[in-house]
């Protein structure tokens, strides 16, 4: 059976966290834990949401990609993504658009791309001022060139990557649950 590992990706405030965290919840899938030096939030937790470095740190791990973004680094490594298919055939992670690309031409089939959008970008902005984002950080975000390139769906992505709309959490656990059943049913993983 290959080992894959879904990659979710999209723009900041699209859902891509909640999405991996249903996914883990409802079907078992682990999630490739990432790196990052942007500081924890509230409600988080170090070795379950991400692994929080310092820049020295970061530094010091052996990355399949990582990004800056906003001023803090991210990125994922090799021995995350293997510790996550140690447990199951498939994984889950969540990436930026940049990331995706470089998952795709890593991993190839292995990687299965999911873009997240929303049909209302404005959306976008009160989303991440619920999650408790303050509004320099927020204007920050939405004013930077990696948030403005995870509004689409790259071209190199194209026809390589579902794109699920998430516009309400009801339908968008429905595409999601077609999804992975879909998958379950061609048994692309145990």
């Amino acid at each position: 059976m290959q080992k894959r590992v879904i990659v979710i990706m999209g723009a900041t405030g699209v859902g891509k966290t909640s999405i991996c965290s249903y996914i883990g919840e409802k079907y078992n899938i682990p999630q490739v834990i990432t790196h990052t030096t942007r500081p924890m939030r509230d409600g988080e937790a170090d070795g379950v949401d991400y692994y929080f470095e310092t820049p020295a740190s970061f530094k010091e791990k052996h990355f399949l990609e990582s990004v800056s973004y906003a001023g803090n680094s991210y990125g994922s490594s090799m021995e995350g993504l293997k510790k996550a298919w140690a447990k199951s055939d498939l994984a889950v992670t969540v990436l930026d658009t940049k990331g995706g690309i470089t998952y795709k031409e890593e991993l190839g089939d292995q990687a299965w791309l999911w873009y997240v959008t929303v049909s209302d970008q404005k959306e976008l902005v009160e989303r991440l001022h619920e999650r408790g984002d303050g509004d320099v950080a927020v204007e920050k975000r939405i004013n930077s060139a990696e948030f403005k390139r995870d509004l689409k769906l790259p071209e190199e992505l194209e026809g390589n990557a579902e794109v699920l709309l998430n516009d309400d959490w009801k339908s968008l656990k429905a595409q999601v649950d077609g999804l992975i059943n879909q998958s379950k049913a061609n048994a692309r993983f145990s």
